[in-house]
């Protein structure tokens, strides 16, 4: 494994994407904080996170998606998380992501 996360932001509809390529974990945290801090520049209606083409997450990896759900919070932003496997779907529901941000 050890594929470093690549993000790309993208606009759509009124929304930021960011689109995920890679594991997200602790090394992915300067990428994925970045990425987070360009689409919100852009005032989206919401920040779509799409997981199409992620290939890992560890626990470190969830925090760091833990994170950007709180920024999001305090802008008054939702936080979509597009293309989960359904093992990362089970994950998000056992860990209660899914309570608070909307899978699709």
């Amino acid at each position: 494994m050890n594929e470093t996360l690549t993000v790309t932001v993208r606009r759509e509809n009124g929304n930021a994407v960011l689109d995920l390529t890679g594991e997200i974990n602790a090394s992915a945290e300067k990428n994925l904080t970045a990425a987070y801090a360009e689409a919100e520049s852009g005032q989206p209606d919401s920040v779509v996170l799409n997981f199409k083409d992620v290939v890992y997450i560890n626990s470190t990896g969830i925090a760091l998606i833990v994170g950007l759900l709180a920024k999001a919070r305090v802008s008054k932003r939702p936080l979509v998380a597009a293309n989960l496997t359904e093992h990362y779907r089970e994950i998000f529901t056992i860990t209660r992501l899914s309570d608070f941000i909307t899978i699709r």
